[in-house]
């Protein structure tokens, strides 16, 4: 069974996982967050769950079926789910996609320009503003372009005393820098894109939760955006 580790009064933000180790679990306002690491390359795994229906979106079917299977499981007692969502091509993001979906009939989404380099048909292809509905949750669409052309990060802002804004970032933003591109063009298309989409728009609190390793906020990052630009990575 996947041990599911509370938070301590909301001061274990890092969500430091591991494979093989337990899950991180975030309660929001409406919602509960779940991050699972699976594979070698220590991929992120994430289960939004919406407590007022118990809807569940998984985010990057990465690796290690069965462990997501357990996750479902504990994480709400039985294999339902609703939608599961890829964040960007790479084949390290996909390895169990197709599994999942098999047992568990989730719809499909993913960016419109990577949803054909997946191993599964892609039900619905996202675009940049849209909203992606999880029960009565609402998360927008942020298309980060550059580590591939179709990659998406997700936004949600859950209500509350003390508001908190979520971003799943995939492999577009990480503590430290932006995802890896692979040309000039590609790297100011992506700097671009969280400048424009992410910087400008999210308070330093919100939390980046990345397709690998340990979390981060956008206020940590911010100072170093001239940074990224001159290294050039």
């Amino acid at each position: 069974m996947v041990t599911l580790r509370r938070l301590a009064a909301m001061s274990d933000l890092a969500g430091h996982v591991t494979p093989g180790g337990p899950a991180w679990r975030l309660e929001l306002p409406g919602a509960v967050l779940h991050k699972l690491s699976v594979s070698e390359m220590d991929n992120n795994v994430y289960l939004l769950t919406c407590t007022a229906t118990g809807e569940r979106l998984l985010v990057d079917a990465a690796d290690n079926v069965d462990r997501i299977m357990e996750l479902l499981v504990d994480a709400g007692g039985d294999h339902e789910l609703a939608q599961v969502l890829t964040t960007h091509r790479h084949w390290d993001h996909h390895r169990a996609l197709a599994e999942v979906v098999e047992r568990t009939g989730a719809r499909t989404l993913a960016g419109a320009d990577d949803a054909d380099e997946l191993p599964v048909p892609v039900d619905v292809r996202l675009q940049d503003g849209e909203g992606v509905m999880v029960g009565n949750l609402l998360l927008d669409v942020v298309a980060l372009r550059g580590h591939t052309p179709g990659s998406v990060a997700l936004s949600l802002t859950a209500a509350g005393d003390v508001p908190r804004t979520i971003l799943l970032t995939g492999d577009s933003l990480f503590p430290g820098g932006p995802g890896k591109t692979w040309s000039p063009e590609d790297f100011g298309s992506l700097m671009d894109d969280l400048e424009e989409r992410v910087f400008e728009v999210y308070p330093d609190d919100a939390l980046v939760l990345p397709g690998h390793g340990d979390n981060t906020t956008v206020g940590r990052e911010r100072p170093h955006l001239r940074e990224w630009r001159v290294r050039g990575w």
